[in-house]
C-alpha cells in the first residue's frame, strides 16, 4: 500500500471506518474467512456480514452464524464479536477488526417473532424486510409490492423491543415507505444506491431517501458494478453516487455498505438456483465489477476531493452509523 498523504492518513487515524455489508460465503468453507484480514489492513474497523438472505431456512441461517462465530472467536488475534459501540470503539484502539451480523429478509423469523431476539442475541444488529420478492412481511423491488403487512409490523417492533435496526434496502418501494412511516427508530438503507444516478431496481427514489434522512436514517453506498452504472472507473462510480446522496439528504445521512462479494463462483450458483431473485438479466458475476476492501484510501481520497470537511468525512466512513447503533443497539 503506498503511503498516505497526511490529511488521509489523520483521517484514517480518527474515523471510526464501518463497512455495513459484506458477503461471506454462506456455507462453512475455511479457505475464505481468513480474507477478512482484507478489511484490517485496508484500515477498516468494523464491518457486517451477511448470514442469510432470501428464502434461506431459519436453521441455515443459523448454521452459517454458528460457524462464523466459532472460526472468529478462534481468530482472536486479529478479530472479534461486537454487540455495542463501546466494543467497535475498542477493537479500533485495538487494531482488531469488528465483526457483527445481519439477516437480508424476515423469512427466517416470519412464522416465529421470538427468533428476532435469538438473531439479535447470536450478533445480528440489522435486518431487511424483503430479499427482492415479497414475503409474509411486505413487498420485494422485484415483486409486485402489495405493502407491509401485519407480520411485518409485528417483526418490526420485535427489533425495536431487542434493539435491532430496521434496513430497507432490497424492499419494494411500497413497503419501504410504509415501514418508514411506520418504524419509531432511525432506519436505514445498508447498501443501496440512489436511482437517479443509475436506473437500476434495486436503487432507491430520492423521495425514499429523504424520507429516511427525515427519520434520522443513514443511507449506506452500494459497490456493485450494475447498481453504479458499469463504468470504467468504479471507485469514482461509487464516488459520484456519494456525492449525490450527500448533496440530496446530508454527509449526516450517508454510510458505506459496499456489498463485496468474497466467493464468486458461490454467487454464480445461487444466480443459477434462484434466478427469480436477482434482477433480469443476471448471469455469471465473475465479471461483474466491485468496490474492494482495498479501495478505501481511495475513497477517502475522493470525498477529500470533492470538499467535504473531516467532519463530514469521518461521518460518512462511520460516525453516522455509529450515531444510529448508538441510538438503536442495546
Amino acid at each position: 500500500m503506498k503511503p498516505r498523504n497526511p490529511r488521509i492518513q489523520a483521517l484514517f487515524d480518527s474515523a471510526v471506518i464501518w463497512d455495513n455489508h459484506g458477503c461471506m460465503p454462506l456455507t462453512t468453507r475455511p479457505e475464505f474467512l481468513p480474507q477478512l484480514e482484507r478489511y484490517r489492513a485496508a484500515g477498516t474497523h468494523v464491518v457486517a456480514l451477511n448470514v442469510g438472505y432470501g428464502e434461506m431456512s431459519l436453521i441455515e441461517h443459523l448454521r452459517v452464524l454458528s460457524y462464523m462465530r466459532q472460526w472468529i472467536s478462534k481468530a482472536s488475534a486479529t478479530c472479534r464479536l461486537v454487540s455495542t459501540v463501546q466494543d467497535i470503539q475498542q477493537c479500533k484502539a485495538d487494531q482488531k477488526l469488528g465483526i457483527f451480523f445481519d439477516v437480508e429478509g424476515m423469512y427466517p423469523v416470519q412464522d416465529d417473532l421470538s427468533f428476532v431476539q435469538t438473531f439479535y442475541e447470536l450478533g445480528v444488529r440489522w435486518m431487511l424486510i424483503a430479499y427482492n420478492r415479497n414475503n409474509k412481511a411486505g413487498g420485494g423491488c422485484l415483486d409486485e409490492d402489495t405493502g407491509l403487512t401485519a407480520t411485518g409490523r409485528a417483526i418490526i417492533d420485535e427489533m425495536q423491543r431487542v434493539g435491532m435496526l430496521l434496513c430497507l434496502s432490497h424492499t419494494g418501494a411500497r413497503t419501504a415507505a410504509e415501514a418508514l412511516e411506520y418504524s419509531s427508530t432511525p432506519p436505514l438503507f445498508s447498501h443501496s444506491n440512489p436511482a437517479a444516478c443509475t436506473a437500476h431496481p434495486r436503487n432507491v427514489s430520492d423521495d425514499l431517501l429523504r424520507a429516511c434522512a427525515r427519520k434520522g436514517g443513514v443511507i449506506g453506498m452500494n459497490g456493485y458494478g450494475p447498481f453504479l452504472g458499469n463504468g470504467a472507473n468504479i471507485v469514482e462510480e461509487l464516488l459520484r453516487h456519494l456525492r449525490y446522496t450527500i448533496d440530496l439528504v446530508g454527509a449526516e445521512h450517508v454510510g458505506l455498505g459496499l456489498d463485496y462479494v468474497f466467493d464468486r463462483s458461490e454467487l454464480d450458483e445461487h444466480i443459477r438456483n434462484y434466478p427469480g431473485s436477482y434482477p433480469p438479466g443476471t448471469s455469471s458475476a465473475r465479471d461483474i465489477a466491485m468496490v474492494e476492501p482495498e479501495a478505501m484510501s481511495a475513497i477517502v481520497e475522493g470525498l477529500c476531493r470533492d470538499g467535504l470537511t473531516d467532519g463530514e468525512i469521518q461521518g460518512v466512513l462511520g460516525g453516522n452509523l455509529l450515531r444510529l447503533a448508538s441510538q438503536v443497539w442495546k
